[in-house]
């Protein structure tokens, strides 16, 4: 998973980028990057491993010139190096010189790798599906442009040809020197991308992103979501242009966004992140109420930060006390989006610490957004335990996780999951807690669509159900796509040495 953001202004965007950035830090912390953009069509670019904060100083900041520009937080999926040279926006020179950065996964990336060389003759530097992705959207841009003269409908025409090239989950957002920004959605909606816009005394001023929560906190107001399969292009002085650029477009976005990913302060598609999670813990609730008619719990507590939303409204539907007893550092990145297990595993006690007068002595609900691996759950049951609970009893506002994520999300391997094969009392018994208790799948799809108003009732649930919307990942397929993450040779091998800080408008590299 990642953050994406684009902004088309009347004045130096570098502060709006970074500042959008941060807000989005959540969606990844692996890389950051910002390129931005002159009206004479120069282009510079800085990007780096680690949080946007680290990445971004005074002095490349002072280097971001222009009105126009895209920055992205990027986190490792499957099979993909943690190396710069994975790092967003990519960059190509032809034609016309084009920037893009990417969320998502491309479930076809290998056979699209394969075309490049064979038919289109062009080069993919890394492993990174994203820059497979630009060199697609180049090359059919390369062959419908007529000299220099590019026209909004040409645009459209070569983004069209990607949505029938490209298969998966894709929220995308680029530059074209000296014409704008382009942004576009795959024909699911997958992955989500909302636009804003802000008036100013010189005119409109316009702004993508992954979240609605950047465009808040910035200044920018909500327009609408950016339809599946739709793409949009504001030139450099601000006209605005759209277009439906795919055939069949129905909008089945990712409900796992709405589990863990998004912030709750973020609308996307229409629902409230927030309300979603409200949602939850009154079905979350029925359940527990149902398979535990003794009651015999004395609090609910939630994992910060995700869970509490769920967590208050299950302990208020169930009428129990709601309690805060995990104090979490901060200053720890997302357990989940480490890469390695031994990593994670390690991070769980330097990222909470319990509060030991909320466990001593008493049954404890413990309520988390949802179990992947079972590593962080383990690692919580047993400080709960340490802490003096009798009972430890563990709630997910999610179904069982059993099946890889293909369209972004890294939960790549059966054998990683820990609700492969096993029951609820496997489960528990792996975690060490004295029961488990699952959110069921269509309680989850009628938590999420009820917060859409029943605008959404149809969501891409892979990770729960095994059912794939794409069309094209089938056994064999997840099978490979394993065996790659297990195989080393499948790492990037440059060891990170590429480019840290390019001005890509007079092509000066500054190779590490």
């Amino acid at each position: 998973m990642c953050g994406i953001l684009g902004v088309v202004a009347k004045t130096p965007v570098n502060q709006l980028l970074y500042d959008g950035l941060l807000v989005l830090q959540h969606r990844g912390q692996d890389a950051a990057g910002i390129v931005t953009a002159e009206q004479s069509g120069v282009m510079h670019m800085h990007k780096g491993q680690g949080l946007v904060a680290d990445v971004f100083r005074t002095r490349n900041m002072r280097s971001l010139m222009g009105n126009i520009g895209i920055g992205h937080v990027r986190y490792p999926t499957a099979g993909s190096a943690s190396s710069l040279a994975e790092a967003q926006p990519f960059y190509v020179n032809s034609p016309f010189g084009i920037v893009l950065a990417h969320n998502g996964n491309l479930t076809n990336h290998k056979e699209l790798k394969e075309a490049m060389y064979r038919n289109d003759l062009r080069h993919i530097n890394t492993n990174s599906d994203s820059e497979a992705l630009l060199n697609v959207f180049a090359y059919e841009l390369q062959k419908r442009a007529i000299g220099f003269a590019l026209k909004p409908d040409t645009i459209f025409d070569a983004i069209a040809a990607v949505h029938r090239r490209v298969k998966g989950a894709y929220a995308v957002v680029a530059i074209i020197a000296g014409y704008g920004l382009v942004a576009f959605r795959d024909p699911h909606g997958i992955r989500p991308l909302v636009l804003g816009e802000h008036e100013t005394a010189e005119g409109t001023e316009y702004l993508v992103a992954s979240e609605s929560v950047a465009l808040d906190t910035i200044g920018f107001k909500m327009v609408r979501d950016v339809a599946p399969g739709e793409a949009l292009f504001i030139t450099m002085d601000g006209q605005f242009h759209s277009r439906q650029c795919a055939d069949k477009a129905t909008l089945i976005p990712c409900i796992f966004e709405h589990v863990y990913f998004a912030r709750p302060d973020s609308v996307m598609d229409g629902i409230s992140v927030y309300q979603a999670r409200l949602n939850m813990g009154d079905n979350l609730a029925e359940k527990i109420r149902r398979e535990l008619p003794e009651m015999d719990i004395d609090v609910v507590i939630p994992i910060p930060d995700t869970s509490r939303a769920s967590a208050l409204q299950l302990a208020n539907h169930l009428g129990l006390p709601y309690r805060e007893g995990f104090q979490k550092n901060r200053y720890i990145g997302r357990t989940f989006i480490m890469p390695g297990q031994a990593t994670r595993k390690k991070s769980v006690r330097q990222k909470l610490n319990a509060i030991g007068v909320e466990f001593k002595g008493r049954n404890v609900l413990l309520v988390d957004d949802s179990i992947v691996r079972g590593t962080t759950s383990k690692e919580i049951v047993m400080m709960a335990r340490e802490a003096g609970a009798n009972k430890v009893y563990f709630a997910s506002a999610a179904p069982p996780v059993r099946f890889p994520h293909v369209y972004g999300i890294d939960m790549p391997t059966r054998a990683e999951l820990i609700a492969t094969g096993r029951n609820d009392a496997q489960i528990a018994k792996e975690i060490s807690a004295d029961a488990v208790f699952y959110q069921d799948l269509d309680a989850l799809v009628q938590a999420v669509g009820d917060a859409s108003q029943g605008s959404i009732t149809v969501f891409e649930t892979s990770c729960f159900s095994g059912e794939y919307i794409t069309g094209d990942v089938d056994a064999a397929y997840l099978d490979e796509m394993e065996n790659r993450r297990a195989s080393p040779l499948s790492k990037d091998n440059d060891g990170g040495s590429r480019v840290l800080d390019m001005n890509v408008g007079v092509a000066e590299q500054n190779l590490i």
